[in-house]
């Protein structure tokens, strides 16, 4: 099983600002963290919002504690409400139903971690993220 190493984060994260670059985004805030739920690797763009890293964090936190990305659960929680609400509670408000974070794989289909992104739209933030897995050699 592939660990996520500080390296690896690193570039899954460098990746999903290349293209976030390349979209010409707004400034982003991107957090990887360890299949623990553990951060790894964080970096706010300038003039990035202060809130920003709770938002991408709380995106990734949910992906991982959910086992399916940002995106669907975000899906989810408009079919569900009461559901997503006590989930919330339960979570302690440390997730975010938005599209935005993706689930790390390695070769073997195990959870190594996730990436979460904040800043722009929620569409071009899970972009970003998907681009980050791919530079990285990463599955999504």
């Amino acid at each position: 099983m592939t660990r996520l190493t500080l390296e690896l984060a690193l570039r899954v994260l460098d990746g999903a600002l290349a293209r976030a670059s390349e979209l010409a985004c707004a400034p982003l805030t991107v957090v990887v963290l360890d299949a623990g739920g553990h951060e790894v690797a964080v970096q706010r763009q300038d003039r990035s919002g202060i809130l920003r890293v709770d938002i991408a964090r709380a995106k990734a936190w949910g992906a991982l504690g959910m086992g399916y990305a940002s995106r669907e659960i975000a899906e989810r929680a408009q079919k569900a409400p009461a559901f997503f609400g006590a989930l919330a509670a339960v979570a302690q408000g440390r997730m975010a139903p938005a599209a935005g974070a993706v689930l790390l794989y390695d070769e073997e289909r195990n959870v190594i971690g996730a990436i979460g992104i904040s800043g722009d739209t929620s569409d071009r933030d899970e972009e970003c993220a998907l681009a980050g897995l791919v530079a990285a050699g990463l599955k999504a």
